[in-house]
């Protein structure tokens, strides 16, 4: 088994392609190792010491490495649990009956009914020009409201944190809303 690796713009960040799916639907973001103890290969990551942030995208998974920490020191302790997780085709999340369980997405504001058009514009947008952009790079953004012109989003993965990522929102997520979704104002992390 081969086991590609990617930089991100994120420098803590390195995205691990195992060459086959991770995740059939969704996403799933585990940013310390309280919430990691609902999949036993996060929970192996977190277990190293350096892991500070582990992303499971569609065929990816991304993991961030903490302050102080050097990725020529973490980098095969990675690929070895995850050489060791899929070789084995062990469950990338433990079953509810042993007192985890994936928790569901977190709710999002409630829009107004009466913006009901413009944010399945937005929602579009983000799901065929950004998603995949973002995935590219090691992480996911998901749609969290729409509110007197602000869309609220949340970055994910390798994206959450990255220096990078308020310039991609401001330069080019709220650019191409604004621009096809003349009602957006702003676009806001949360």
């Amino acid at each position: 088994m081969l086991i590609e690796t990617e930089p991100t713009p994120n420098p803590a960040t390195l995205k691990f392609l195992p060459g086959r799916i991770v995740m059939d639907a969704g996403t799933r973001d585990f940013a310390n190792p309280e919430e990691a103890e609902a999949s036993p290969l996060a929970t192996a990551l977190f277990d190293l010491g350096d892991v500070s942030g582990v992303f499971f995208g569609r065929d990816f998974i991304s993991v961030t490495i903490a302050p102080g920490s050097d990725w020529r020191d973490v980098k095969p302790d990675v690929l070895a649990i995850l050489m060791d997780h899929f070789t084995a085709q062990m469950p990338l999340f433990r079953q509810a009956s042993a007192g985890f369980s994936v928790p569901p997405a977190e709710e999002h504001f409630d829009d107004d009914p009466a913006d009901a058009e413009i944010v399945a514009q937005i929602k579009e947008l983000i799901d065929t020009r950004v998603r995949p952009a973002v995935a590219n790079d090691g992480g996911d953004i998901v749609y969290r409201g729409f509110d007197k012109g602000k869309v609220y989003l949340r970055m994910q993965g390798a994206c959450s944190g990255c220096p990078s990522s308020t310039a991609t929102l401001k330069n080019g997520i709220e650019q191409l809303l604004r621009y096809y979704v003349p009602e957006v104002t702003e676009v806001r992390a949360i």
